[in-house]
């Protein structure tokens, strides 16, 4: 298989989790949430996001070192602080390609730079656009 030199992986911008009795837990993907969750939230958060992003990276295969780049789309008018978002998006990201073993760790070797773009707005469509690139 050849290795790419740049994929893009398109994040949600919450996950929702399942509960028994009532409907599921919306949980934004923002620093806002993440510093109030329980840490068994948290958790299921963070592996609920590994399966909301498993089919865009399992079996990836790309040079590493990499550089990644991240831009929010927000889904309405609302301010919004990029910063917020991707901190966690970040990660979670980074620590989901650890998981399925697309690299041995997040660190500077393997992770050179993350830039973020201007946010953009793209009605009722919301998302985080995350481009890889070999260095």
């Amino acid at each position: 298989m050849a290795k790419a030199t740049e994929v893009l992986i398109v994040s949600p911008l919450y996950i929702d989790l399942p509960r028994v009795k009532t409907k599921a837990k919306r949980v934004y993907l923002n620093l806002n949430s993440y510093r109030n969750l329980h840490y068994i939230t948290n958790n299921n958060v963070k592996k609920a996001y590994l399966e909301a992003i498993r089919e865009q990276i399992d079996g990836l295969v790309i040079q590493t070192p990499v550089n990644i780049t991240y831009r929010v789309i927000k889904p309405s008018k609302r301010r919004l602080d990029k910063m917020n978002v991707v901190a966690v998006v970040s990660k979670y990201l980074l620590d989901a390609l650890t998981e399925v073993g697309f690299w041995e760790d997040d660190n500077d070797e393997f992770v050179k730079e993350e830039t973020i773009k201007p946010t953009v707005y793209d009605k009722g469509n919301g998302r985080i656009e995350i481009i890889i690139r070999s260095c």
